[in-house]
């Protein structure tokens, strides 16, 4: 269903192209017309196909307003719409475009380092807290009156007493400072 139908469009365009032509001929006045369709009853007249039109190279600042283009074409002195820096404008164009580059680089980076930065801090975050558990653990343990067995240089165990207790309970109550904060 559709093919027939795309090849209807196709042969209209190709049709309706060339037969695009266009007819310049002068009247008895002296004016000069165009159509395109041919003038009735007038010999002489040609038909000539219509030329493409590029689109034109010359580019602005989107910044310029209308009164400095025209100051500018009249700084010139040619009397044409071509403004004084159209040269000057790809090159112009092409030093923002490496400037947004350069600005989106450092962005970028920029949020890489706080990124790395976050998580180096919630990294050190949760040790610390991993460290303060564990110290208020070994506080726990030091005041429930339990007996505690540390291990000794010679492999063996020695048990805590109360001297030895009491300068432990004060290392935990510093370590428990350091990581955890006062409470």
């Amino acid at each position: 269903m559709k093919r027939p139908f795309v090849a209807i469009v196709l042969g209209l365009a190709v049709a309706l192209s060339a037969s695009a032509q266009i007819y310049q001929w002068k009247d008895k006045d002296g004016k000069t017309h165009f159509s395109d369709m041919p003038p009735p009853n007038q010999p002489g007249v040609q038909a000539q196909t219509p030329k493409r039109v590029q689109p034109s190279s010359t580019v602005t600042k989107p910044e310029q307003d209308e009164t400095e283009a025209e100051t500018e074409t009249a700084e010139n002195g040619e009397g044409g719409t071509e403004p004084k820096n159209a040269v000057a404008a790809p090159a112009q164009e092409k030093n923002q475009a490496g400037q947004r580059d350069e600005e989106f680089r450092k962005r970028r980076a920029a949020a890489a380092e706080a990124r790395e930065k976050a998580e180096k801090d919630a990294a050190l975050k949760a040790q610390r807290e991993q460290e303060c558990q564990r110290a208020r653990a070994q506080y726990a343990t030091l005041n429930s009156g339990q007996r505690i067995a540390l291990p000794t240089e010679s492999g063996g165990r020695s048990i805590l007493d109360d001297k030895e207790r009491a300068v432990e309970i004060e290392r935990a109550k510093g370590l428990i400072e350091t990581f955890c904060g006062k409470d």
